[in-house]
């Protein structure tokens, strides 16, 4: 009986199976980057509730250089991935939808009671909405490559940077904090809110900087370090500063999208008519119905 349930002995030679495929670093960084990120928007709530709101608003100045650099860390190391797309969506409703919606409550908007817990959950949801509708956007195919140079609504990096102003005007000497001002504050973050989910194209930058003539590398150097300098010897004046410019260049972005758009339009009517004009008689028919770019624009 014994032949039959001979013991088994498995070959010492034969390699062992991997449980896991194993997962490239390049893969890994940018993911790494973001949570990193995240961990630096959940500390922006405890510093805002501590009463430490200067390092509150460092911390998500910071995460929000992080959430620009993650995208394009995975491009350049080609590691871009469905995995870390929603978890860097994720990461931002915490770091730029939760956190500055929680430190404003704590700072003005309990002043207005309830309507001020309902301004913070204005912009919260507002938030919500519009990195979902970014991340529905990015299936959709057949995008013309100008559109890509352009956000729909003011993405949540700079609506989150843009809504704490009365942070930055209190430490530059304005009583944000005072019961005049506290209406204004609530409906200056329901209307950054409400700029998020809009329509209004905003600039991406996303192809800014691919390719910089050469005689202009030396002034970029110089200027980068006297922004860097500004930055940090008047951190809340050049933030004030740059809201304020971000907010007026608004309309000279809707403009510039205006344009690209019927220029786009009129381009593809010339193409239909070319393409028209050279097929047979039988075969001239209208164009099908479909969206205009230059009738959609915003």
């Amino acid at each position: 009986m014994s032949d039959f349930f001979a013991p088994f002995a498995p070959d010492p030679n034969e390699p062992r199976r991997r449980r896991f495929k194993p997962v490239p670093f390049r893969v890994i960084a940018p993911n790494l980057i973001t949570l990193l990120a995240l961990c630096l928007g959940l500390t922006a709530i405890r510093l805002g509730y501590e009463g430490r709101l200067e390092l509150a608003v460092y911390a998500i100045l910071v995460a929000a250089v992080l959430d620009a650099l993650d995208g394009r860390v995975a491009r350049l190391l080609k590691g871009t991935s469905r995995f870390g797309a929603e978890l860097d969506s994720l990461s931002d409703f915490v770091n730029f939808g939760v956190a500055p919606s929680l430190i404003l409550f704590a700072f003005t908007l309990d002043d207005m009671g309830g309507v001020g817990w309902a301004a913070a959950l204005v912009f919260a949801i507002a938030s919500c909405l519009r990195l979902a509708r970014f991340n529905a956007a990015l299936d959709t195919p057949h995008r013309p490559e100008w559109q890509k140079n352009y956000f729909v609504g003011i993405p949540a990096p700079a609506g989150a940077l843009a809504a704490l102003l009365p942070i930055y005007l209190s430490f530059l000497g304005v009583p944000a904090q005072s019961e005049v001002l506290a209406p204004f504050n609530l409906a200056y973050v329901v209307a950054i809110g409400f700029l998020m989910v809009s329509t209004v194209p905003t600039y991406s930058g996303k192809t800014l900087g691919k390719q910089v003539p050469r005689e202009r590398v030396l002034p970029l150097f110089v200027g980068a370090v006297a922004l860097v300098a500004l930055v940090v010897s008047f951190p809340f004046a050049m933030l004030t500063l740059a809201v304020i410019v971000y907010l007026a260049a608004l309309p000279v972005g809707i403009q510039r999208y205006r344009k690209l758009a019927r220029a786009h339009a009129a381009a593809h009517a010339e193409t239909i008519a070319a393409a028209h004009a050279g097929a047979p008689p039988s075969e001239r028919t209208a164009p099908p119905e479909g969206p205009d770019p230059a009738r959609d624009a915003p």
